[in-house]
């Protein structure tokens, strides 16, 4: 390192308070706001099936990464963890499948959050600034970023809260509606299946389709739930968000496990009621689905407007922006830390002396993440192409966590075999123009990789 350069060394700050918050703003938005309601969609009635499958896999791949976390606390999660116990190029796929994967969550969210607040017209431009706004945040330290995801993760909870109790107490005093007035109501049964209407171009192909999901099959009703648990895993995902920033929490060791399992355990429960509770209303209304405001849809569905949309929307807002600020700072982790091996350019490695935070890597990241809100067509495409990428990486930590012994083994290899199993199952289950999609990316930055290396030779 030159005289005066700055060190890339990240200051230990977050406890394991903010390490749990910062984890649960992480998962909450996608899942209450945009995961549930196309869960539904694919499983029917079984949609609460997907949620325990995906919470299963999510539980397994946590523990793969705790126990990875607490040996090795070092920024960039699984990049890190697979290049120490598997090798450079294991570390390089786990960290360009987790940037594909977050900058496509990243995108999402602010597409939710502008269809909360803005008609279409303005939708895309309002989601850009929003990306601008939360990264500058990003940009004078992870401290700040802990407080701003605690505000934002309070609001979210008291929304979905009051907007659970409130659908309860309609499917009480008058019934589920049965969505599109079809006279369907609670216990209806639905053949899972893929979407019909213009929503059918997403789901389309895919293992699902081939067998027959939606014709009553067995085996399309599974692969049809296995699906839905592939859409509802990106709502889990933040709890590794955590240990992307291993080397800025206090006590790895213990913090960082603890923290990982606390906040998806309460994250598992919320999903799992709330689930229920868009069962109970009904079927969604109309070919399109419930779409990305199912909530709003379902209060609509029992008579409660007015002041509930506001509240159900705060909380949208919230809970989205919430996670989109720690996914910025998750990404721009694994940014630094390929950099800092120069599997990325270099000049990312770079840690404000002033902030203790990536600050190249963290705009980086927001330029990205823009451009995708500017160009992404579809709020459920980029979740699916989410999926794809954050079930690779955790397969990649599953098999580094195998290879893990001694102290270090903290929970048993059954649980990494499970989730590694369930990761690879929940890829095969994703539309086919989304595993198509991938496997290119994925092709390319391999290339680019190799293409580096043989420069450097």
């Amino acid at each position: 390192m030159s005289p005066g350069a700055s060190p890339a060394v990240l200051s230990r700050r977050l406890g394991l308070r903010d390490a749990v918050v910062i984890g649960l703003a992480s998962m909450i938005g996608a899942g209450a706001f945009v995961s549930l309601g196309a869960a539904q969609d694919l499983a029917g009635s079984l949609a609460p099936a997907a949620v325990l499958v995906a919470a299963v896999v999510a539980l397994c791949n946590a523990t793969s990464t705790a126990q990875l976390a607490a040996q090795h606390p070092a920024a960039g999660g699984t990049f890190h963890y697979g290049r120490e116990r598997l090798g450079p190029w294991w570390g390089f796929l786990a960290g360009w499948c987790f940037v594909i994967g977050k900058t496509a969550s990243c995108a999402a969210m602010a597409l939710v959050v502008a269809a909360y607040l803005v008609p279409e017209p303005f939708q895309r431009p309002v989601a850009a600034l929003l990306v601008v706004v939360l990264t500058a945040v990003n940009l004078v330290g992870i401290t700040r970023t802990a407080v701003l995801a605690r505000v934002l993760v309070t609001v979210a909870l008291a929304a979905l809260v009051l907007t659970g109790v409130r659908l309860l107490a309609g499917i009480v005093a008058g019934g589920p509606t049965g969505g599109a007035g079809d006279g369907a109501g609670a216990g209806t049964w639905e053949v899972p299946g893929p979407l019909s209407g213009q929503a059918a171009g997403l789901w389309d192909g895919g293992i699902a389709a081939v067998a027959g999901a939606g014709e009553g099959g067995a085996l399309g009703i599974v692969l049809a739930v296995a699906q839905a648990a592939a859409l509802m895993f990106f709502a889990f995902a933040g709890y590794a968000r955590v240990a992307t920033l291993g080397e800025e929490v206090v006590a790895p060791r213990r913090t960082i496990p603890r923290a990982i399992l606390l906040a998806l355990a309460a994250v598992g429960a919320l999903y799992l009621v709330l689930s229920v509770i868009l069962v109970l209303v009904g079927p969604a209304p109309g070919e399109q689905g419930w779409g990305p405001a199912p909530f709003r849809a379902a209060l609509d569905a029992v008579g409660a407007g007015g002041v509930w949309a506001v509240v159900v929307t705060i909380g949208a807002v919230a809970a989205a922006s919430g996670a989109l600020l720690a996914l910025v700072a998750g990404i721009s982790r694994t940014v630094l830390a390929m950099a800092r091996e120069r599997d990325l350019p270099p000049v990312l490695a770079h840690v404000s002396p002033r902030f203790s935070v990536p600050q190249r890597a963290e705009a980086a990241a927001g330029i990205a993440v823009v451009l995708l809100v500017l160009l992404a067509s579809d709020v459920l495409v980029a979740i699916a192409a989410s999926s794809f990428g954050v079930l690779l990486y955790y397969a990649v930590a599953n098999l580094a966590a195998l290879t893990q012994t001694g102290q270090w083994r903290l929970f048993p290899k059954a649980m990494q075999w499970i989730g590694l199993a369930g990761c690879v199952l929940l890829v095969a289950a994703l539309p086919g123009r989304t595993i198509v999609a991938g496997l290119v990316l994925v092709a390319l930055g391999l290339a680019y990789r190799g293409l580096v290396l043989a420069v450097r030779r």
